[in-house]
């Protein structure tokens, strides 16, 4: 019965309203119902012995309990006493009055809080299994109907136990209901909360009530102290930082809670200046200091450059010239090049970057490229080696799907200096894997990788026995085929020199792109035979490869199977990221030669594939996937001469941020302007990857309307650094910390 009992009182705590209380003047006393609490025992007391056994586990259990509360923090990114103060509210819920029952029944269209007496409890199974629950006080009765519960819910609300519950109040056959309410056991009379209670963003395991009280003590231990000189913050008239965060935290309740709710009030602008500005600072310092680090230089733009050129079957585009200009004179500097190469699908980044690479061997120095996949990688080493090998470079080859054999002696080219330009995959950063001279790394698709595996990479250059002084710095070219408008670039990428090529080659053509409902799926079957009739071949896209019930998505292998059935007389092949390196490679080689007329394909052909004799695509489930992965994809066909067409198939009901996206596809081929649209839905964090960036992303700041912000933190941030060191340096580790070290890639 104790067991059962505990284990009652622990369930209340998952329901996120609920807390072990310590006494009856905390206020989270009352968060458990009377016979849970310590001043009214109702359980007879345990024998020595098992008091004695349960003291000792309980001991030995509590430090693991608090390492797996801590694992969780910091998983949410919540490592020291002023992360877990600055982890601010996404929202409020107004705790501070109760309405009685009658009164809630007529406010429609947000939630409200009630107080009552449960009078029943009842598991019901028609129409499906669910706990209801009628509370009633001097006014009405309410029903309580929760359709996913907990065994000792239906022990906690028996009847005669008093109920706060707050939720959103619905009229149904049976009269005023809550649909899973948030809710506490209390006594009659106990207090009200005095400020709005704050919901935090809260990760696996992690309650409201254990977020709320480790706040609370964090902010008993930090240092209060502004980090902004008062005569700047008077200028700019902003909030002090103490009282803005004590305000965000527990707002009274005559706040103004739409200027909460936008963050337009006060105490949100300081907070997101000061985000702006430790952004700004650190972006800024990064750039400093990799102007002070030396770089070999890479002045020569010698025979094999020109070679390179010369043979090339076409010519390049006045974008691809500008950008290869402002590429060459970095590489003639000093200091480290960390230059962004951004551009459309299809638009020349790869030969850019190969011209790049012929500098750097022109100059006496090893060249790197890295890519995010094998497929790619693969793609990039054929291309490139196709034009290095015939004029007397060395190109080697590393993957983790190598033989052993054939990795040692890929790594001995390398570390000799054999190699003269390296391709490959992750494999590169392994810690076996020595430069002889390395003075150019290439990454595609950057954001595809984590800036600490950026940073391997580059301090793979460096030389253990020489000074820090005299080292030598690799140049960095990063690509991108995710387009990012000018002023997200200048927010987050401020340490970094940005070149777009806004141009694509002569000759191709303009891919239409239509949005079709998946009822007509046999007319699409029908397209596709159709086009290979005529001699082309066409990509079918999968999000899956395994069923999902939750999405209830077409998989990849079904398709795959239905498509040899409905085309028997047309080869289809199937690729997807669960086969083996030489299986993938394989089926690519085939499609590539043109034995395959229909690639059935998950999104493993995102980037990089180039088939130009492709030129259809059909996106199963278009709703599913983001408008910058939409146009990746679509940018696989349309590299040939003939017009290419991408066919996005939906399972309708759309919501509204699905037909947005479809929309924007149908209009536009532009990937900046997409890109721009992408901005707007998304916001910048998802943009840009930010989980796997590491970049520091804005929590609370939007670029959209924030720009203003923006502009004033930029002013500031250039003035501290050139006359407040010192406040510098205690704003960034307050803000940032030790995450300010990712900064300096």
């Amino acid at each position: 019965m104790v067991a059962k009992l505990a284990e009652s009182a622990l369930s209340c705590d998952a329901q996120d309203m609920k807390s072990s209380p310590q006494s009856s003047q905390n206020p989270l006393f009352y968060a458990l119902p009377p016979h849970f609490r310590p001043d009214m025992p109702v359980l007879k007391k345990k024998p020595a012995s098992v008091a004695k056994t349960a003291t000792k586990s309980t001991k030995a259990a509590a430090p693991t309990r608090a390492a797996k509360i801590d694992d969780k923090l910091i998983k949410l990114g919540l490592r020291s006493d002023m992360d877990k103060v600055l982890h601010l509210p996404l929202r409020y819920e107004d705790e501070t009055e109760i309405k009685s029952i009658s009164a809630a029944g007529f406010i429609f269209g947000r939630a409200v809080q009630v107080e009552g007496v449960v009078t029943s409890c009842e598991v019901a199974f028609r129409p499906r299994r669910q706990l209801v629950v009628t509370i009633s006080d001097d006014t009405g009765q309410l029903v309580m109907r929760f359709l996913n519960f907990y065994g000792s819910q239906v022990k906690q609300m028996a009847e005669g136990n008093r109920v706060r519950a707050r939720g959103e109040v619905r009229h149904g056959f049976f009269g005023a209901e809550m649909v899973h309410p948030s809710y506490k056991m209390v006594i009659e009379g106990a207090p009200l909360p005095s400020a709005l209670t704050p919901v935090y963003p809260a990760g696996e395991g992690l309650s409201q009530t254990l977020l709320r009280k480790t706040i609370i003590d964090a902010m008993a231990r930090i240092e209060w102290r502004d980090t902004l000189p008062e005569q700047l913050r008077t200028s700019l008239e902003l909030m002090q930082f103490e009282p803005a965060v004590r305000m965000l935290h527990n707002p009274p309740p005559d706040i103004d809670e739409s200027a909460l709710a936008d963050r337009s009030h006060a105490a949100w602008v300081r907070m997101k200046f000061d985000e702006l500005l430790a952004q700004q600072l650190s972006m800024k310092r990064a750039q400093i200091a990799r102007r002070e680090k030396g770089a070999a230089v890479l002045p020569t733009v010698g025979k094999l450059s020109k070679a390179f050129l010369k043979q090339l079957p076409f010519s390049l585009t006045s974008a691809q010239q500008r950008v290869l200009e402002e590429i060459r004179a970095d590489l003639q500097q000093s200091f480290p090049m960390q230059r962004l190469l951004q551009g459309d699908v299809g638009s020349g980044k790869t030969v850019v970057a190969a011209i790049a690479a012929a500098q750097a061997i022109d100059s006496g120095f090893q060249a790197v490229l890295m890519a995010p996949t094998e497929i790619l990688a693969d793609q990039h080493f054929r291309k490139i080696a196709g034009w290095m090998e015939p004029l007397g470079i060395n190109v080697a080859w590393l993957t983790g799907s190598l033989k052993k054999k054939e990795k040692l002696e890929a790594k001995a080219r390398i570390e000799s200096g054999e190699a003269q330009l390296i391709i490959g995959t992750h494999a590169l950063i392994q810690d076996d894997v020595l430069f002889s001279k390395l003075g150019l790394v290439i990454v595609d698709e950057q954001h595809r990788f984590g800036v600490g595996q950026r940073l391997v990479l580059r301090n793979k250059g460096l030389d253990n026995n020489l000074a820090a002084k005299k080292q030598k710095i690799p140049h960095q070219l990063m690509m991108s085929a995710t387009p990012i408008p000018r002023t997200l670039a200048m927010t987050y990428y401020a340490d970094l020199e940005v070149s777009a090529i806004d141009e694509l080659p002569p000759g191709r053509t303009p891919i239409v792109t239509r949005v079709i409902d998946q009822n007509r799926r046999d007319e699409v079957i029908e397209r596709v035979h159709a086009a290979t009739l005529e001699g082309r071949q066409a990509y079918w896209v999968c999000p899956l490869i395994e069923e999902s019930e939750a999405l209830q998505l077409q998989t990849a292998t079904d398709t795959h199977l239905a498509l040899v059935a409905a085309l028997p007389d047309l080869q289809v092949g199937l690729v997807h990221g669960r086969m083996k390196p030489a299986e993938k490679q394989q089926v690519m080689d085939a499609f590539t030669r043109g034995d395959i007329h229909v690639l059935v394909a998950t999104t493993v052909i995102e980037v990089g594939v180039d088939v130009p004799n492709a030129s259809l695509m059909v996106i199963e489930h278009a709703e599913r996937f983001g408008l910058s992965q939409l146009h990746q994809l679509r940018g696989r066909v349309g590299r040939g001469s003939a017009a290419s067409v991408c066919l996005l198939l939906y399972q309708g009901p759309l919501g509204m941020v699905a037909k947005q996206r479809l929309r924007i596809m149908r209009e536009s081929t532009d990937g900046f302007e997409i890109a721009r649209k992408d901005l707007e839905i998304r916001g910048p964090g998802e943009f840009l990857g930010a989980r796997q960036s590491g970049q520091a992303m804005l929590r609370f700041a939007d670029l959209e309307t924030d720009q203003w912000l923006v502009d004033k933190a930029r002013d500031v941030a250039q003035a501290l650094l050139r006359d407040d060191p010192a406040t510098v340096a205690a704003h960034l580790a307050r803000w940032l910390g030790a995450r300010e070290d990712y900064l300096k890639v």
